[in-house]
């Protein structure tokens, strides 16, 4: 049960970074920042692929995965859509926060002496370096848009 409570606290912020996401690239591309777009569609898809890993890892251990972000995915919609008002730069900061949230959040996940080896495995091999590559990502297009 434990594993599966982890799993769904993890799904709840990818999830939140899907729909996070697809509010970013629908904002950016009325506003023509198609080249930002260009960069966020690889990331959106990596988190729509780390959603369905997620769901698949609470089915393999008898759960029933969350189908909704809450009140994390409520939030982050509250803020970008605040920020998308403030333009493309702070928008990139948004979503830049919440990849680092995402992280710390795998990071603390580790931590844990009884989680499952597969569920370790995937974030240790995919999840996380995903993670950290969408970070990566993100400071190169907040310099570029500094």
């Amino acid at each position: 049960m434990h594993n599966i409570e982890t799993i769904n606290k993890l799904l709840k912020d990818e999830l939140a970074a899907t729909e996070t996401y697809q509010q970013a690239l629908n904002k950016l591309k009325e506003h023509v920042s198609l080249g930002e777009a260009e960069h966020l569609m690889p990331i959106y898809e990596d988190h729509k692929v780390a959603v369905a890993s997620l769901q698949t890892q609470s089915r393999n251990l008898g759960g029933t995965p969350d189908m909704d972000s809450g009140t994390w995915g409520a939030w982050a919609k509250l803020v970008l859509g605040g920020a998308t008002i403030l333009g493309n730069k702070i928008v990139l900061q948004a979503l830049h926060e919440g990849e680092k949230s995402g992280a710390d959040d795998y990071d603390e996940v580790l931590k844990d002496t009884e989680l499952a080896a597969d569920l370790r495995s995937l974030i240790e091999t995919k999840l996380l370096p995903a993670q950290q590559a969408h970070i990566r990502i993100l400071d190169r297009l907040l310099l570029d848009a500094a």
